[in-house]
């Protein structure tokens, strides 16, 4: 038996348009009123009054047939079935076409039909479309100009001053007038273009430079200042927090262009202030075809992926298209957290494995053979590895040996070690195993692969740094504790620093030491100063700040090049890089295997021995078995 297809009836095209006249039905009774009072009104104009009776007989045949013309025109141009609340520019131009359009058909049926002798004045011809336009605009954008008048007496309304008068904060603006809910009142923009100032958008004036922001606050009554530039960098967001803060009004901003989806800027993109904002606002140009040429279809293995470094490289890997990603971890959590953000997929092989096991990351290896390998894997909080030194030499040594080993037993294209600025003549523990592994690393390029290493300092919001430790410190109601009041570091935001990650291993030719432009460094207790103001409460007031002192193996200011090293410009701005001598291998076998055993059998000494290794180089003399320092 046959299945009978349910019957479905499509609607014709008046029925369409019955439909949609449905739901516009009172809009199209304003639009017939207005053509009539349109054409009425400068008939009765045009004769002071008295309408003789013969054109009003004219009138009354002829008011039909403008009346339909206007409102079909209407209909075929759009002018119904849309939502007038959000209308712009576009949609005032189909409402001067309407018009224009149906006037030039009712004129022309004039002249057809009366000749040079026109049944209805030719004034009225004329005058009835124009003012048709102008009735027709009116009732669609009412609705936005009283809106815009009821947020303008509205005493709630939040008066804010705009920074940056170029498209941003033309956008910002354009969203704020049209989102009238939002309760933001827009006063002014300050630019730091000279040429911008008295000029006005959208009949919002430039009234100044952000120099003037203290005195603009004052006289106009801001509650709020929206930085409106998304390119804008750290020394600038520095400089009108500095002005806001003097000014005792808040700060808000658009997010930086790395953060804004799809470049389109919206009110509801506004939020606080944040640490980033201040210190990681470096815009970095990536050479995205080199990258992508780096690793689209190939397969890419990421050491460390549940740390706060190797998630983002896991991320931006993503993003260019590998074969395959490889997202090795010794933590379960960490690494299903990330696996759960990346989705899962056939190019996704979350690796649980400890890079302290040789047997297990050879296997790995083996199983994937992956093409770029970037290795973030490591131990990297300084005060806990001070006390545990071996944990250091197993994970950031023999852990990095394990990997750069497994890495040129499968032919490995290219290798990148995610290194530290606390390698240079490094007074930690930390830092010190790190050089290892830098020394580890450049051995192996010596045999012509294309291993290198990229070194940075401190990254923002990562697990174990100084500012989430400070925001929890705040949180309780202090104290803040800062080690000394000259302590400076240098600051960069993990999106940032792994773009610039990514850069480096495309300039790579094996050996290099790659550097990261840092910025300026940051003083700490500024710094501790600053969080507890974005915190809303005073410092040495609401919060305390104490001075504890230095740690064990920290320095004052991190060292970002060695001099010994003669650091040279690459062809990114951004990225210096340095190619030192590799090491002896007798010698680095030696020493590495020296610090396992004192690792093991005696902390103290392996910490210390570390550190004289790493700040003193490493020869082998002409005894076989023994070693000398070169200073």
């Amino acid at each position: 038996m046959i299945a009978s297809r349910p019957v479905t009836h499509r609607a014709t095209w008046p029925q369409r348009i019955a439909t949609l006249f449905r739901r516009d039905i009172p809009l199209a009774f304003l639009d017939l009123c207005i053509v009539v009072v349109a054409y009425m009104l400068p008939l009765v104009v045009r004769f002071n009054g008295h309408v003789p009776m013969s054109y009003w007989e004219n009138f009354w045949k002829f008011i039909p047939v403008a009346a339909f013309l206007h409102i079909a025109t209407n209909y075929f141009v759009g002018l119904y079935g849309q939502m007038w609340r959000y209308a712009s520019v576009q949609e005032a131009r189909r409402v001067v076409l309407a018009s224009v359009t149906a006037g030039a058909l009712i004129f022309g049926i004039a002249v057809i039909v009366g000749g040079a002798k026109t049944p209805i004045p030719m004034s009225v011809l004329v005058l009835g479309p124009a003012l048709s336009l102008i009735g027709f605009g009116g009732i669609r954008f009412q609705s936005r100009l009283f809106a815009l008048r009821r947020g303008a007496s509205d005493a709630k309304r939040v008066r804010v001053l705009l920074v940056g008068a170029g498209d941003a904060g033309a956008a910002l603006l354009n969203d704020l007038l049209v989102h009238g809910s939002l309760g933001l009142d827009p006063v002014g923009f300050v630019d730091d273009d000279p040429r911008k100032v008295g000029r006005s958008l959208r009949g919002v004036p430039v009234l100044g430079t952000r120099a003037a922001i203290p005195s603009l606050v004052e006289r106009l009554g801001i509650r709020q200042v929206l930085l409106a530039i998304p390119s804008a960098t750290s020394d600038v967001v520095r400089d009108i927090a500095t002005l806001c803060e003097d000014a005792e009004v808040t700060l808000r901003v658009l997010p930086s262009v790395n953060e804004i989806v799809n470049g389109h800027v919206s009110a509801r993109d506004i939020r606080d202030l944040q640490i980033e904002d201040l210190l990681g606002r470096q815009q970095v140009e990536t050479d995205l075809d080199a990258v992508r040429n780096l690793l689209r279809d190939r397969r890419v293995l990421v050491t460390g992926a549940g740390g706060s470094i190797g998630a983002e490289i896991a991320h931006q890997v993503a993003s260019f298209g590998p074969a395959a990603l490889i997202v090795l971890d010794h933590d379960e959590t960490h690494l299903h957290d990330l696996v759960t953000e990346l989705g899962v997929g056939d190019n996704v092989h979350p690796v649980l494995a400890d890079i302290r096991d040789r047997d297990r990351i050879l296997r790995t290896f083996t199983d994937h053979r992956p093409q770029v390998v970037f290795h973030a894997a490591a131990h990297k909080h300084v005060p806990i590895l001070e006390d545990h030194p071996g944990e250091a030499i197993a994970t950031n040594i023999r852990g990095t040996l394990s990997v750069v080993d497994a890495a040129a037993a499968v032919n490995t294209e290219r290798f990148v070690l995610i290194s530290t600025d606390k390698a240079i003549r490094p007074s930690s523990v930390m830092g010190a195993s790190k050089w290892f592994a830098e020394q580890i690393v450049r051995s192996r390029a010596r045999n012509g692969y294309v291993f290198s290493s990229v070194r940075f300092g401190n990254v923002l919001g990562s697990r174990g740094s100084v500012i989430p430790t400070f925001f929890r410190q705040i949180q309780r109601g202090g104290p803040v504790t800062v080690t000394d009041p000259s302590m400076a570091r240098y600051f960069m935001s993990v999106a940032e620093a792994v773009q610039l990650v990514l850069q480096a291993a495309t300039l790579a030719d094996g050996g290099e030491v790659f550097t990261l432009e840092m910025g300026d460094p940051i003083n700490i207790l500024d710094l501790a100063r600053k969080l507890i103001r974005l915190s809303g409460h005073v410092p040495d007031q609401d919060v305390r700040i104490d001075v504890v002192g230095m740690r064990p193996g920290e320095k004052l200011v991190e060292d970002i090049i060695d001099e010994g090293e003669a650091p040279e410009p690459t062809r990114h701005p951004a990225i210096l890089v340095s190619r030192p001598a590799p090491p002896d291998d007798t010698a680095l076998v030696w020493a590495m295997e020296r610090l396992e055993i004192l690792g093991e059998d005696d902390e103290g000494k392996a910490g210390d021995e570390l550190k004289r290794l790493a700040r003193e180089g490493l020869e082998v003399s002409q005894a076989p078995n023994a070693m000398v320092v070169r200073r």
